[in-house]
Order: C-alpha cells, then structure tokens, then sequence
C-alpha cells in the first residue's frame, strides 16, 4: 500500500472514528422528533376512535392514565425521600374517574373528601415516620393528577360530551404544536427561563393563535357555538395548559428529574403529556357549562 493510499485509509478511519460518536439528532426541544410524532398520533386517534364508537372506553384510557401518572409522581418524590401512601392513592386514582362520569360533581367531591380521609386513616394507622408530609403528599397527588383528569368525564356527560372531550384534545394538541412550532423557529424571549428555558413569549402567542383558530373552527362546525366561544375556549385552554405546563417542569425541576419516567418514547412518562390536560380539564368544563349558558 502506497503512503498516499495509507493517509486516505487513515484519515477516513479517522473521519469514520469522529462520526461514530456523534450523538443521535434530537429536536431544538430535545426530543426525538419522529418518536414523539408516532406516539402522538398513535394517542390521538385512539383517543378520539373511541370517543367516537365507544365512550367508555374514555373512562377507561382516564382510570389508566390517571393510574399511571400516580405511580409516576410517586416514583419521583421518593427520589426526595417522601413516601406517598401506595394503596389509598392508587384507590382514589382509580375511583374518582368512575366517581365523575357515573355520579358527576357530587360524587367525585364526595370520592375526593373520601380519598382524603382514607389517606389521613392508612398513614395514622401505618405510623411511619415523616407522617404530616407523607400525607400532604398523597393528598397533593390525587388531586394534581386524577382529581383534576375526572373534569374531562364530567365533561363527556355534558349534551354533546363526546364532541366537547375531543374539542378539549383538539385545542390541547394545538397548543403544543402550534408552540412547538412557532417556538422553535421565532423563540427568543423566555417565559419562565428559572423554570422552563425553552418556554418563550412567541411560542405562546403562536399556541394562542393557533389553537384560537381551531377553536373558531370547532365552535361553529361541531359545538353549535357562535365563533367567539371557540376563541374564549381556546385562549383559557392555552393558558391553563401553559400553567400545568409550568406545574410539572417545577416539580420536575425540584425534585431533580428530566422525565416523570421513560414509558413514552419521544414524550418521557404519562405525566409529561398530562400536565396539559389536567390543568385544561377543568377550564374546558367550566367554561363549557358557563358560555353554553350565555350563548
């Protein structure tokens, strides 16, 4: 072999060598783009497929999200060392859906103050140590994570609830993508940089606008609503999406964990697509019941 063709054998293997240990690109949000697609889509439309054919079914996907994002919140506080109690919380997080969408807001007030107690019961029964921040924590998870989740059932049992629950999805999904998108291109003012970094003032305007314009779109095609509801849903649903947003980025950020766990590629954990919906579930109800009323 010539030192010419030596050289260009080394230097290749070197180029080579060099490209081997490059990362994996990832998106400016640090995700992996086409993962986070597929599992998005795969969401979506298994949600609204069963809003559409099998209403129940919502309840259901509700009692295992709500389930899971428990076990994922409770995961993340012990990293802090504080034991949230197991078997009351799971119990609640299971029957404050069913609470809601068979009993509506008496029920699932009455399943919330049952909850409450029943930790309070379990954790003096139990006498473990650190028992007041155990049960400010168990209490401080059921209603961040299924408490808040039953608002969308209470929703579904509204006249026209299925249409109402996919409208709420639709408007959610519109404001991350429309964020997402607006913010990565024209980005350059953060909301909360202590907080999360990546949260900028134009991602915002760009959530609003978009999700305004499908909610116009949703109001007069599918709710029967004049079009000024669907712009008051949409900017209410961006903003308290935003505040849930926030919610579990502050969470996450104190308790010194990036993802709430890793069971969604492309996402990170259950928990890190719900912060959204929880805070807009109960927004979305609320308003609903209030400007159907008005209009």
């Amino acid at each position: 072999m010539s030192a010419a063709d030596s050289g260009q054998v080394r230097g290749r293997g070197a180029r080579e060598r060099r490209g081997a240990g490059k990362p994996a690109k990832v998106s400016r949000a640090g995700r992996n783009l086409p993962a986070a697609i597929a599992v998005g889509v795969i969401l979506l439309g298994s949600l609204l497929l069963g809003l559409l054919f099998f209403p129940f079914a919502i309840v259901i996907i509700a009692v295992g999200f709500a389930a899971v994002g428990v076990w994922e919140v409770n995961r993340a506080l012990e990293v802090r060392g504080m034991k949230v109690p197991q078997v009351p919380v799971l119990v609640g997080s299971v029957g404050l859906p069913f609470a809601a969408y068979f009993g509506g807001t008496e029920a699932l007030a009455f399943a919330m103050v049952a909850t409450a107690v029943a930790i309070l019961l379990w954790r003096s029964i139990d006498t473990a140590a650190e028992a007041i921040q155990s049960i400010l924590a168990g209490i401080f998870v059921v209603l961040w994570v299924p408490f808040l989740l039953s608002f969308a059932l209470l929703l579904l049992r509204e006249p026209n609830g299925q249409v109402q629950v996919a409208v709420l999805l639709l408007l959610v999904v519109s404001n991350d993508t429309f964020g997402y998108l607006v913010g990565a291109f024209f980005g350059k003012h953060p909301m909360a940089p202590k907080i999360s970094p990546k949260k900028s003032w134009e991602g915002f305007a760009g959530s609003a606008a978009g999700a305004a314009i499908v909610g116009v779109g949703a109001a007069v095609l599918f709710l029967d609503q004049p079009w000024w509801f669907g712009v008051v849903l949409a900017v209410a649903t961006v903003a308290a999406a935003t505040a849930g947003d926030f919610s579990e980025s502050m969470v996450k950020r104190e308790l010194g964990v990036k993802d709430m766990s890793n069971l969604l590629p492309g996402h990170g954990g259950v928990m890190d697509r719900l912060d959204s919906v929880v805070f807009a579930s109960p927004v979305v109800f609320l308003l609903s019941v209030l400007l159907s009323t008005v209009s």
